[in-house]
This record gives structure tokens, C-alpha cells and sequence, in this order.
């Protein structure tokens, strides 16, 4: 199994700065890497994940940093119930190596294994979502998620096969260029991950002090698109901008980011990483 190197952690830890004393929500533990980073840095900090696979790193970073380190089992939408205030809150999206690379998971078209992609591993499987809903919506699901071209004729097949492994899903595309959008269309699905992103982005402005950091790494374009629209609502002045008087924008931008050659040679994995960084004004 491939370890989960963090992405952009050097930019990561630009972005936010000095981080001694400071604290910090990790919306994304996964392996824990930026999370380690943060509180080898000098932050306290409170780790979000709703994967059970990562309750042995997290121990492991607790027995290790004692109370600096808070780590709440469940997806970071939950952020929104904090009542504190934060220094900076980041976002590593997307699906982590670890959970890539074990075939009983079902998130991955090289194995087979059964077609769960369930990151909590509760609630509906993938075969049981393909089970439940009818042709339309896996037709949706597939445009919406993956941009596949031939939907519906795709989604039919798929609805008839009923497959229940990883390998029955594949199978059944005959396009190569169409299987890892579609293993993709059906994770997103399967975990609300586009409603997870847009619940936790909206409770990020309460949750950060004046002067507090919101940084994201995102991996597709889905993804990148809500957060970049939402640093652009964040970073854009309210009110009439032809007026003399126009209040200061909550949010200013600070970083756009792309991954340098030289990670890209030892972690290919980070080609499709985008990061986005704004700062609280007020």
C-alpha cells in the first residue's frame, strides 16, 4: 500500500505562516501529514475525518503531542457545531492514497473488490446506490460527476448489470478514457462529497478569527470550482462598487499554487493539485 504524501505541504505551510501558538481545524487528517506539520510547527490543532482507517494514525499523534492535538471522527462538515474561534482551517480534498490502494474499500479500477466506495463505511455502498436509483439519475450522476458523454446509454448498461464488484463496473465501460471519471462520479455520489465542501466552506467564516487563514488543496475540477467561487464571494466587496463609499471585502486573496516539477518527480499523484488560499479581513 502507497503511503499518503501530503500535496503542496511545503506552499501549505507558506500560506499560513507562523504558526507557533496558533490553532488550527485539519478538515482532512487522512494520514495525518499536515496535521503532523502543523503541530511540529508550533499549533494546536483539531483534525476532522470520517474514515475508521485513520483512528491509528490519530492515536499514534495524540499519545505523541498530547493535548495539542484534538481529532474528531466525522466528515468535516461538522466544523459547523465548533464554538471556538481559529487561527486558519485547511482543506485537503479529495480521495487519499491509503484509501486508493486497498481493493476491499472499492474505490480503485485496478482490483477488484467489492463496489463500496463508502469513506465512513456507513450508510449506501455504491452497488446500492446503482441498486436504488433509477436509470435517469445514474445518468445524472455520471454527467454531473464524471462529465461522461454517453450517460445514459452507459447508465442503462449499468442499471441492467447491477454489478457489485469493482470489476463489473469496469467491464461494463467500453471506453478506457471513461473509467476512472466514472469510478469517480459514483465516489463523489456515494459520499455527498460537493455537499461536504459547500457545508463546511460556509461555516469557515464564523469559525476564523480577524487575520485567520482558510487554505485549500483541491484534485478536480468540481471541486476547485466551489472553492474558487467561494474565495471570489469571500474576496469581493459588498455593495454598489460604482458608490464612493464600499466596505472592505471579508476576505482578501492570498496564494494560487500548482505543484512544482520536483514533487511532481516523486509524487505524481499531486499533477491535478490546485491550491487556493484567502485570509479573514475582519
Amino acid at each position: 500500500m502507497t503511503k499518503h504524501i501530503p500535496v503542496l505541504l511545503d506552499d501549505v505551510m507558506a500560506a499560513l505562516g507562523d504558526l507557533r501558538g496558533r490553532r488550527v481545524i485539519d478538515a482532512t487528517f487522512g494520514a495525518g501529514g499536515y496535521t503532523r506539520a502543523f503541530l511540529d510547527a508550533g499549533a494546536a490543532v483539531t483534525a476532522f475525518d470520517r474514515d475508521p482507517n485513520v483512528a491509528d494514525d490519530a492515536a499514534q499523534i495524540a499519545a505523541e503531542y498530547g493535548n495539542r492535538f484534538t481529532f474528531i471522527p466525522r466528515p468535516f462538515s461538522a466544523m459547523g457545531q465548533l464554538t471556538e474561534k481559529y487561527d486558519a482551517v485547511v482543506f485537503d480534498l479529495g480521495i487519499s492514497s491509503m484509501q486508493i490502494d486497498i481493493p476491499e474499500r472499492g474505490f480503485s479500477f485496478r482490483w477488484d473488490g467489492p463496489l463500496d466506495m463508502r469513506m465512513s463505511g456507513e450508510g449506501e455502498s455504491a452497488a446500492d446506490l446503482i441498486a436504488r436509483v433509477d436509470v435517469d439519475e445514474l445518468a445524472k450522476i455520471l454527467r454531473d460527476y464524471g462529465d461522461v458523454k454517453k450517460a445514459a446509454i452507459l447508465a442503462r448498461a449499468i442499471k441492467n448489470a447491477q454489478p457489485r464488484t469493482t470489476m463489473d463496473l469496469r467491464n461494463l465501460i467500453h471506453n478506457p478514457r471513461d473509467v476512472a471519471p466514472v469510478f469517480q462520479a459514483f465516489r463523489i455520489a456515494v459520499n455527498d462529497e460537493m455537499g461536504e465542501v459547500r457545508r463546511a466552506l460556509a461555516a469557515v467564516p464564523d469559525l476564523l478569527d480577524a487575520g485567520g487563514k482558510c487554505v485549500c488543496v483541491t484534485f478536480h475540477s468540481l471541486e476547485d470550482r466551489i472553492v474558487k467561487n467561494t474565495f471570489r464571494e469571500w474576496t469581493t466587496a459588498p455593495g454598489d462598487p460604482r458608490l464612493p463609499c464600499v466596505a472592505a471585502a471579508p476576505f482578501a486573496q492570498l496564494a494560487t499554487k500548482t505543484p512544482a516539477a520536483s514533487e511532481l518527480e516523486h509524487n505524481p499523484r499531486a499533477r491535478s493539485a490546485h491550491l487556493r488560499a484567502v485570509i479573514k479581513s475582519y
